[in-house]
């Protein structure tokens, strides 16, 4: 069965493991749970370039930024990459983009580039929408004192402002995008075939989800509307501090799973599903309290931020259920799209058609993936998942090596024990990155 449409749902810092899908017996997801039992889940999909925008061009483009010494990391989109928009376009497709990732649209940035329309939800963390007025809010009523600092404050003021005129839950950016998109599929149901890419900022920090959600998860915050996001310094986080800060983050999680629900019910009345390939996933994970590492962090490249959800539900029925173990990297989410819709172009993409897993014409794709975060670079197979600093400075957790067959979760280097096996994989690390390892 041919698709005619395509809708990709970006939501950014979304870890795989905070999922029912995918394990997760603790945080509620109930509508991607259920967009999973309807789809193909894929269990071992990877970042290529992190983090925000790095992921961004991968997705876009079909081309792998490893090295970011060469390729560049936060960087605009290149007028020489053509992107998935663009090749749609030409096909005949109605492209739109909405979303509230502010990144995108700074100055230069160019990530709208190729879509019919787009929009953008004004706000998300730091963001300079509002200028005003600043003395009427105060940080430190809403952290714990040692986790204050002025950095933190600058930053948690201007959030602040921004959420302001927030007066319920349909307020909140994430669901703002939601509703914006429910709005143009309502609009463009004659513009068919059609790309809608989606990207809500959330669960991406701030975590500041609605209090009803915050309730689910912890009964003990440190204060009211407990904001948590980014300005924390790292050593004044306390053990204390996790159980609250997880709260949040699961919170979050739930928040975001309630507003894919309603706009996948949206889909489903306008008798979209027939015709449509809905795609949920990631830019990345992040950090909670795993060897004292809060938020993303590049010198623990694990993939509690490596790791990417990956659901695609297909209007074929037969794929339902289906449940993919070989190796996926985000440079593959392209070609994959292009595919899926029936068209062949796909000019310069480094990638591979991972449907292919899911229809049973390939077994694996990749015999290992390779991720780069900033100065920090991993490569990781079926067994093995290894990364280091790749310019020898004494920062972070690496060189670590995890054996996967038997810590699954990552949590014992076990590099001093193979020195074989690291060899091997500083191999593999240097071939990919083109670049003398120390």
């Amino acid at each position: 069965m041919q698709a005619k449409n395509l809708i990709v749902i970006i939501a950014d810092t979304f870890r795989a493991d905070h999922l029912g899908c995918y394990g997760n017996q603790g945080i509620k997801t109930p509508y991607l749970d259920q967009l999973a039992a309807e789809g193909v889940v894929f269990l071992n999909c990877y970042a290529d370039g992190l983090p925000t925008i790095p992921a961004r061009r991968v997705f876009f483009t079909g081309k792998s930024i490893i090295p970011m010494e060469v390729h560049g990391g936060w960087t605009p989109l290149r007028d020489g990459n053509a992107t998935l928009a663009e090749i749609l376009g030409k096909h005949g497709f109605t492209t739109a983009f909405i979303a509230d990732t502010y990144h995108y649209f700074k100055p230069k940035m160019n990530f709208h580039r190729g879509f019919a329309s787009w929009q953008w939800i004004r706000g998300q963390e730091f963001d300079a929408w509002q200028s005003g007025p600043r003395e009427k809010f105060d940080p430190k009523k809403h952290m714990p004192e040692h986790l204050w600092n002025e950095k933190y404050d600058q930053q948690m003021r201007q959030y602040m402002m921004n959420t302001q005129d927030r007066e319920g839950e349909e307020d909140y950016f994430c669901a703002q995008t939601f509703r914006a998109a429910m709005q143009w599929l309502e609009r463009n149901i004659r513009n068919q075939p059609f790309l809608l890419w989606i990207d809500t900022f959330d669960p991406h920090e701030p975590w500041d989800a609605p209090e009803r959600f915050q309730k689910m998860y912890y009964d003990r915050y440190p204060c009211e509307r407990f904001l948590f996001g980014y300005g924390v310094r790292h050593q004044d986080i306390r053990p204390e501090d996790l159980p609250a800060i997880r709260g949040l983050y699961a919170a979050e999680v739930s928040f975001v799973d309630l507003w894919v629900g309603r706009f996948l019910e949206k889909v489903r009345e306008l008798g979209l599903l027939n015709d449509t390939v809905v795609v949920f996933s990631s830019d990345h994970g992040t950090h909670l309290g795993e060897e004292g590492c809060v938020q993303k962090t590049p010198g623990l490249l694990n993939s509690c931020v490596a790791r990417l959800p990956l659901i695609v539900r297909h209007p074929d029925p037969s794929f339902a259920g289906k449940r993919v173990e070989a190796l996926v990297s985000a440079v593959d989410f392209a070609p994959t799209f292009l595919a899926l819709l029936g068209v062949e172009e796909h000019p310069q993409m480094e990638g591979d058609n991972f449907w292919k897993l899911a229809t049973g014409e390939a077994d694996s794709l990749h015999e290992r993936v390779f991720i780069q975060f900033r100065n920090f670079a991993a490569v990781r197979d079926s067994r093995w998942h290894y990364f280091q600093h790749t310019k020898g400075q004494n920062r972070g957790k690496g060189p670590c090596l995890y054996d996967l067959e038997n810590d699954p979760g990552e949590r014992v280097n076990v590099g001093e024990e193979h020195p074989e096996v690291v060899a091997k994989m500083r191999g593999y690390l240097k071939e990919r990155l083109n670049m003398s390892l120390p």
